[in-house]
């Protein structure tokens, strides 16, 4: 099936077992549309499906380095057939959320979780994203539910752009630099020893 996006006509295979068989859903495409992402970017398509996004920014971003993820094999055997008719070479990796890709730093990542699960693999995303994105690394995601993802991307990224668009919302936040989010038991455990050693000291001053 040939899909055109934003003028760029690709060719992609996919199948009923794989999201989403019948081409680019609207909730992908809603999700694309209010994305930042420039030539340079280091792009991760988390949980890719047939491929779609990783694809696009592979064709249409060529100096971009582009990761492509998925937990299926099916889906990653289409993302890499796909990536293969449009003769581009994203890196393709099978991997239980970030596991196979651990160590990879992004400048944006994008999901379309599946959200109609419980929330673990969101969870899952959302935290291992907050921890591989690059200093003012971006994170879009699009679900149709809103408020779990909006105080889960809030509580971890310290602030979130929720935009209502074709009856799904897109979720945008930025890793901030010079923030420590993500990390607050360690600066819990920072500021109990700060306190441990003020006491230590107004005891031997009484």
């Amino acid at each position: 099936m040939d899909i055109t996006y934003q003028g760029t006509t690709l060719r992609f295979t996919s199948n009923a077992e794989v999201f989403s068989p019948r081409g680019l859903d609207q909730g992908t495409e809603t999700m694309l549309n209010h994305a930042e992402v420039h030539a340079n970017d280091r792009i991760l398509d988390l949980g890719c499906g047939f491929g779609f996004v990783g694809v696009y920014f592979a064709a249409t971003k060529p100096e971009a380095r582009v990761t492509m993820a998925d937990v299926d094999g099916n889906a990653v055997a289409l993302a890499k057939e796909n990536a293969e008719q449009n003769h581009v070479t994203p890196m393709i990796s099978q991997s239980d959320g970030f596991a196979a890709i651990r160590d990879a730093r992004f400048d944006v990542i994008l999901s379309n979780p599946p959200y109609h699960e419980n929330f673990s693999v969101p969870k899952h995303f959302i935290e291992g994203a907050y921890r591989q994105l690059a200093p003012n690394g971006r994170l879009y995601m699009v679900t149709k539910r809103r408020t779990w993802y909006e105080n889960k991307i809030r509580t971890v990224f310290g602030g979130v752009h929720v935009i209502e668009d074709n009856g799904y919302f897109v979720f945008a936040a930025q890793k901030r630099i010079g923030e420590h989010r993500g990390h607050t038991h360690e600066k819990q455990h920072t500021l109990s020893k700060k306190l441990q050693r003020k006491q230590a000291r107004l005891a031997r001053n009484q």
